[in-house]
């Protein structure tokens, strides 16, 4: 499936902004609007889409219209893989944003690697951007970065014994590797460890063996997709009784409603400020941005902004701003403009890069959120 974003001659035209096809700035994207990720990917591509028309109506980037070539590859990696070589040999486009999944992104950077061509992706795990590489980015926060801050929460609330539940799917799996490794820095002991495949659709038995754990006083899910819904409602039907922990990878009210939102009542997980638009305060730096957003967003799909679509309008945000400092089109020039990206307000957080950290967000760009009421709250 390919879908291509273009302004139409006759409004290039009036803008005077450009009148043949080669003033055009060609940028390329591969998501996953269908398949099991389309939660993630489909407001990732609507968002794509309606920033670059936003943009082109405002008169384009240095004077010329962006082109969007955008491509669903549905989640599968072979497909993302393939459509990032046709974006860069066949459309020879100047940046690709996207790899929705850890798996898709994982797949893309090579292509982007060996073409030379700026990568900014949309996925969570640490592995993409740790160690650094070259011509790869990315907006959202690191699955180390989510261990951390539920863990700091945590820490506050005098939890130092836990128990586990992961999917084996590459987020869940690379977020498992990740809390593992920082428990120990703030006191925490992982006392039960269980997992659950992707297609699993009962985690009653691993929930109930954490349950029978002696001394467990909260429990952590490292998990994105449907499966934390599941753990969700099967931990509420069980009874448990302790914190339940989610990773940033359900921040979006789509988990509240696939988990149930008496089922989902207290969970706690990090999220972004897009989250709880609402209720930030007016000197919130991010306020201004995440309700831009929201508004367009809401009022051009007619559906709730996601966590999601915010790390495509951040990438899209870095590359434009990019393409706007460097005077040129050229990668290489947008590469290192990407690099040198200084004090940029996005909805995940304000970015700043450097040689040595291809993504620009510290933690308190995390907002650690708790659903009360089947909405959103800020708990710290």
């Amino acid at each position: 499936m390919k879908i291509t974003t273009t302004t139409a001659l006759a409004t290039l035209m009036a803008l005077g902004i450009a009148t043949a096809a080669e003033a055009e700035i060609k940028i390329g994207a591969t998501v996953s609007a269908t398949g099991p990720a389309s939660f993630l990917g489909d407001p990732e591509a609507k968002t794509l889409e309606m920033l670059v028309e936003e943009i082109n109506a405002a008169g384009g980037v240095n004077g010329e219209p962006l082109k969007l070539v955008l491509y669903d590859d549905g989640g599968d990696p072979n497909k993302a893989r393939t459509f990032a070589t046709r974006l860069v040999e066949d459309d020879e486009v100047v940046a690709i944003i996207g790899g929705t999944t850890t798996g898709t992104t994982m797949s893309i950077i090579p292509v982007a690697e060996d073409s030379e061509v700026p990568f900014i992706s949309l996925a969570g795990a640490i592995e993409i951007i740790d160690p650094v590489k070259h011509w790869v980015f990315k907006t959202p926060h690191t699955d180390r970065m989510a261990c951390q801050k539920i863990f700091e929460n945590m820490k506050k609330n005098a939890i130092t014994k836990i128990g586990v539940i992961s999917g084996t799917d590459g987020f869940g799996a690379s977020m498992h590797k990740q809390c593992v490794a920082v428990a120990g820095d703030y006191g925490i002991e992982i006392a039960a460890d269980e997992t659950y495949g992707p297609q699993d659709a009962d985690m009653t038995p691993q929930l109930t063996n954490i349950k029978g754990t002696a001394g467990v006083q909260a429990v952590l899910n490292a998990g994105f997709g449907q499966g934390p819904s599941i753990v969700t409602r099967n931990y509420s039907q069980l009874a448990v009784g302790l914190p339940l922990y989610q990773s940033h990878g359900v921040a979006s009210d789509g988990f509240i409603e696939l988990a149930g939102a008496k089922a989902a009542e207290g969970v706690r997980l990090p999220g972004t400020a897009l989250l709880v638009s609402g209720i930030l305060a007016d000197g919130d730096a991010q306020k201004a941005v995440v309700n831009a957003y929201k508004t367009a967003y809401e009022k051009k799909t007619g559906s709730a902004v996601s966590t999601f679509g915010g790390y495509a309008h951040d990438a899209l945000r870095i590359l434009v701003d990019s393409i706007g400092r460097a005077g040129s089109a050229e990668p290489e020039a947008i590469r290192d403009a990407i690099e040198s990206t200084s004090g940029l307000v996005g909805t995940t957080g304000v970015v700043t890069m450097s040689a040595e950290d291809h993504l620009g967000l510290d933690l308190s760009a995390f907002r650690m959120l708790e659903i009360k009421d089947g909405g959103w709250t800020i708990i710290e």
